[in-house]
């Protein structure tokens, strides 16, 4: 234990390993790894910190009305993260594929071509927009019926709507972090972006300004923070990938729409097969029986703490295998796979024994869940670290596609099964049906095709 102590704390340092060895690379890939991932949590406390102030001062300046149109229209917000069909996340993996490489001018055709191309859907989106607002009945939309939320909503939207879009160019510079295995400068200048918000929040209210300067301040801040990182990295650390309509390359434009599109499909099926629990069981049992669910399923979700850790091993793992390290990216796949799987289990036992009196002092003892729900959710969190670790995996190389296949089979059959056993075993068959469908349907395709890909290869 005192040996992988120290070999562990060996990692964290603030200065670069040597990256022109390969234990310098492995070295490094984890140092980076560790910094992010501290870099996650402390924006996680910030962002809770920052919900705990904002939730009870806006909730009575706005008042019960206007603060749910506020949240209805920024749930507006998830419904878009689809609107930039893939090229995210495809410039991701080009990003780190060029870098395991070592190939600069490949990575500046890729920036400079996604960038180009997500300034026209953005601008698309405006015009569509543009063209359309004074035609759609806002009151109706939001279901809102006093005058001054009717007069607010119609704004509100608009502004949430021209700070989506501008966000969408400048997250280029989120991803060339990223795949650069950077993304703790994005976890920093997210806090700043949530400080910035919550001042603009506060002065909002202090000037007692309308709801769409409430909606102005709470997105605008995190889009000025973008607008900083974006300079201090394209005219600072890396000038050399500036966008620029002399580096737009229709090939790499076409490499990063594909890989952009099989992503696209994989978030739809991760929403169909995810977050399709409540509207089941709000159809079949009502939707006061979606209260207990949503309330035990929000406690669980905080033990997901794994996802902090393995988020960073998308482009770490993209750049090993693009630099034919198959013995790191399947030591580090064997490691965090263990690691996750653990964690998993230590919480589900420890919630099992603690949620029931947690909830009842929480949300009252109307929402204590069964014990049947408990044990779901139990075997859930587990499934989740393994199904987190090998989709970072996956979707690091060219396995994207292959996975697709099976995990659409697997959204469809977990919304079948749902259908079926909250008839059978009301709310907690929505859990159980997630458990089944993604552990058998999930499970075994995924560890074959990772660990196949791994055994195909040279090490």
């Amino acid at each position: 234990m005192g040996q992988k102590f120290y070999k562990i704390r060996s990692f964290i340092q603030l200065s670069s390993f040597d990256t022109t060895t390969e234990e310098g690379r492995s070295k490094e890939r984890y140092r980076r790894i560790a910094i992010t991932t501290a870099a996650s949590l402390i924006s996680k406390c910030v962002s809770i910190f920052t919900t705990l102030i904002s939730v009870p001062l806006t909730l009575n300046y706005l008042g019960v009305e206007r603060y749910g149109l506020w949240m209805t229209i920024s749930s507006v917000i998830s419904m878009l993260a689809f609107a930039d069909l893939g090229m995210g996340n495809g410039l991701l993996n080009a990003i780190s594929e060029a870098d395991g490489k070592n190939d600069r001018k490949s990575a500046c055709m890729y920036v400079s071509s996604a960038f180009f191309i997500l300034v026209a859907i953005a601008t698309l989106i405006l015009t569509v927009f543009a063209s359309v607002y004074k035609y759609i009945p806002w009151q109706r939309v939001f279901n809102v019926t006093s005058d001054l939320a009717i007069q607010e909503s119609g704004p509100a939207m608009a502004f949430l709507i021209v700070c989506f879009a501008i966000s969408m160019p400048l997250g280029v510079a989120q991803r060339v972090y990223m795949g650069y295995q950077e993304d703790y400068k994005n976890q920093l200048w997210s806090i700043l972006g949530a400080f910035i918000a919550l001042g603009g929040v506060l002065l909002a209210i202090y000037l007692k300004a309308g709801l769409p300067w409430l909606v102005l301040a709470m997105s605008g801040g995190p889009v000025f923070a973008l607008l900083i990182s974006s300079i201090v990295l394209f005219y600072g650390s890396q000038r050399w990938l500036l966008p620029n309509w002399k580096s737009f390359n229709w090939s790499a434009s076409k490499k990063i729409a594909t890989i952009g599109a099989w992503f696209l499909i994989l978030q739809t099926f991760t929403v169909i097969g995810t977050y399709s629990d409540n509207l089941v069981i709000a159809q079949a049992l009502g939707a006061s029986a979606v209260a207990n669910y949503a309330v035990t399923q929000r406690l669980y979700s905080t033990a997901f703490i794994s996802q902090y850790f393995i988020t960073p091993l998308w482009p770490a793992f993209g750049e090993a295998m693009a630099r034919a390290d198959y013995s790191w990216a399947r030591r580090t796949l064997n490691r965090i796979l263990i690691l996750s799987l653990g964690i998993g289990f230590v919480s589900a036992l420890l919630l099992f024994v603690s949620a029931k009196p947690i909830i009842a002092i929480w949300a009252g003892s109307d929402l204590v869940p069964t014990t049947f729900l408990l044990i779901g959710f139990g075997f859930w969190l587990p499934l989740v670290g393994y199904i987190g670790t090998m989709s970072t995996f996956l979707n690091s190389g060219s396995l994207v596609r292959e996975q697709v296949v099976f995990f659409s089979i697997t959204s469809i059959m977990s919304v079948i099964l749902k259908v079926v056993l909250v008839h059978q075993w009301q709310a907690a068959g929505a859990i159980w049906a997630t458990v089944f469908a993604y552990g058998l349907f999930y499970v075994i395709p995924a560890g074959k095709l990772a660990y196949g890909s791994l055994r195909l290869t040279k090490v």
